[in-house]
């Protein structure tokens, strides 16, 4: 694909997402909307009030058998998207899912086998990888600035909103999967969760997962839907320095923490003396740019280049693998289950 070519998105799902979707595809360079699909009348016609040139349909096969359209973004329930990427991918589409990838690892698997039987894209929509404070915390974890790292504890809370289909892991914690999957170059073994059903359909709004790595790294996620405030934090923890991303915060997302622990003397295991330092923080400066732009912008690179995307598939099955084994774990009241 050359320069001068536009690449042609379709886009099924106009729910809460979809609207910001079509308004940063339409923002990239050398691309276009060309279709948009959903079920429902007032959605299509409020894309169609603010990008009258996109095509509008409620059918799906409007979409799969337009010749002109490249790649098919999937922003649709969790449920659906096994169906529809594996029949885009089939006639040659290239394909972005909105996270997360799908409801299970052995559907994302068929999917990962299908866009590379076919030579086709399949990325799915971690949009935070593209967030400026995500971003920076690659950066400083690369360049060793935290030391060895320890421990990632992440909360996201709030009241609502409750989802009728999954459960609170996997409408919140995909975020933050995504994240520690990012940041941390190793795989985790196992993990154990448990969560509580409050609305007795067996869908839990509240839930605690946490990640176990053989080297002796851990990760915790505190989810719910039932917290009076609405909490976006995230701390990643090295022998060296500590990072806490805060996202509710408007100018200081990140503060980097010169503090830490060290235990003198190690060979006494009957008592332990530990020394503190507690010392600079330093609030480094970030690229505000909107990270669903970029996201957009990386999609359609990779269409155009072959060159691997930030939240390629292996970003997605990862996610998958951990969401995966946590329903396991809570239905079985909190076993480890090894990945």
């Amino acid at each position: 694909m050359t320069d001068s070519e536009i690449t042609q998105i379709g886009i099924i799902g106009l729910g809460y997402w979809g609207p910001n979707l079509v308004r940063n595809f339409s923002s990239v360079a050398n691309t276009k909307v060309a279709m948009v699909c959903d079920l429902r009348d007032e959605r299509l016609q409020f894309i169609k009030k603010g990008y009258p040139a996109v095509e509008t349909t409620k059918n799906v096969d409007e979409v799969f058998n337009n010749p002109g359209i490249d790649a098919i973004v999937i922003a649709t329930p969790v449920f659906s998207h096994y169906e529809l990427a594996k029949r885009g991918l089939s006639l040659g589409k290239n394909i972005l899912l909105e996270k997360p990838m799908t409801d299970t690892v052995d559907h994302a698997k068929e999917l990962i086998d299908i866009a590379n039987d076919n030579r086709k894209l399949l990325m799915v929509d971690h949009t935070f990888l593209y967030n400026g404070a995500v971003k920076k915390m690659k950066e400083i974890v690369d360049k060793g600035d935290l030391g060895h790292l320890k421990y990632f504890d992440s909360t996201r809370i709030n009241l609502g909103l409750i989802q009728q289909d999954v459960n609170v892991l996997w409408d919140l914690a995909p975020h933050d999967i995504s994240i520690l999957n990012y940041l941390v170059s190793e795989r985790p073994h196992s993990v154990q969760a448990t969560g509580v059903s409050h609305i007795h359909n067996g869908i839990e709004n509240i839930a605690y997962l946490t990640v176990n790595y053989s080297n002796g790294f851990i990760a915790h996620f505190n989810c719910s839907w039932s917290s009076p405030v609405k909490i976006r934090m995230m701390l990643l923890g090295g022998d060296k320095k500590m990072i806490v991303f805060n996202d509710i915060e408007q100018a200081e997302k990140i503060k980097i923490y010169d503090s830490g622990f060290k235990v003198q003397n190690e060979e006494e295991k009957s008592f332990v003396r530990v020394a503190y330092r507690t010392g600079d923080i330093y609030v480094p400066k970030l690229d505000m740019s909107e990270a669903l732009f970029n996201m957009a912008g990386d999609f359609v690179n990779s269409i155009r280049t072959g060159e691997k995307p930030v939240a390629d598939w292996e970003s997605g099955l990862w996610t998958i693998k951990i969401l995966e084994a946590a329903q396991k774990s809570i239905k079985n009241k909190g076993v480890e289950v090894s990945l």
